[in-house]
């Protein structure tokens, strides 16, 4: 007798797989907005020293995460000590960094330079978290590092000196970045964010003892709203983590403004 072969029809995909990556484009979606947002109010501290932003902006997150972390009764000293610290110290020197080219740079220029961040993010999953990344992919890497040293050769108000301070601050960020990814099945993601800004209160009450600049009515709000859509942008971020579980550099393309289809539409599949 002749078999009939019989046309299976295509695997549908996991409904649950495509819930969790659709909560975790969202979640980087809105992360994107609460910083591209706390950026406009920092620009507009110029008077303020940066360390004091960086102390207010922590400061005010730093208190909601630990209202949230009472309600839901977790411990805020977590269990991966070094690893909350290290991420905290990173993400601190990238904002301290990140807040002196905003305050010295146009604001277009200063979050572009910040833009670098995924590929330090990408070069250092190489090593802390053994990822590997596409060839192809290092070289729109490779045109957009060229394209910050573009901007220097046109836009004379750059100094060599903060066009640095703000790649330092990519490389922070890109630590940063492969720390929470290291934690990201350790920790719960309040616990994470708050030992961020803990740092940072730490670091930017050091320096305000000894340099103070009392704000403005307008500065006070401002600096309020800096630390309200940090930790709204921190908590979407770290939640999103999860989405980029082939690449720790994916997070850290995805949270920024300009989502590139064409780097991305393999690795969200």
């Amino acid at each position: 007798m002749r078999r009939t072969s019989r046309m299976h029809p295509p695997a549908e995909p996991d409904s649950h797989d495509s819930g969790r990556l659709n909560r975790g484009v969202a979640n980087m979606l809105v992360a994107t907005l609460a910083f591209a947002t706390m950026n406009v109010f920092v620009k507009q501290l110029d008077r303020i020293p940066a360390m004091e932003i960086v102390f207010f902006r922590c400061l005010g997150s730093g208190l909601i995460c630990g209202v949230e972390i009472a309600r839901r009764k977790l411990d805020w000293k977590g269990s991966n000590h070094t690893l909350l610290v290290a991420r905290g110290t990173f993400g601190t020197i990238a904002l301290f960094c990140f807040f002196l080219t905003l305050q010295h740079m146009n604001l277009a220029t200063a979050v572009t330079i910040q833009y670098l961040s995924p590929i330090f993010t990408a070069l250092i999953g190489i090593f802390v978290l053994r990822e590997m990344v596409p060839a192809r992919q290092w070289l729109f890497y490779g045109i957009a590092f060229a394209g910050v040293f573009v901007l220097k050769g046109f836009d004379s108000r750059i100094s060599t000196f903060y066009l640095l301070i703000g790649i330092a601050s990519a490389l922070c960020s890109g630590m940063a970045y492969n720390l929470v990814r290291r934690l990201r099945e350790r920790e719960a993601p309040i616990v994470v964010v708050l030992h961020f800004q803990l740092v940072g209160i730490a670091a930017g009450l050091v320096f305000i003892l000894f340099s103070w600049r009392t704000p403005s009515p307008w500065e006070w709000i401002s600096l309020l709203m800096c630390g309200f859509l940090t930790q709204v942008g921190q908590i979407c971020l770290t939640k999103s983590a999860p989405v980029g579980a082939d690449r720790a550099g994916r997070s850290a393309e995805l949270h920024r403004p300009d989502l590139r289809p064409h780097l991305q539409r393999r690795d969200l599949r």
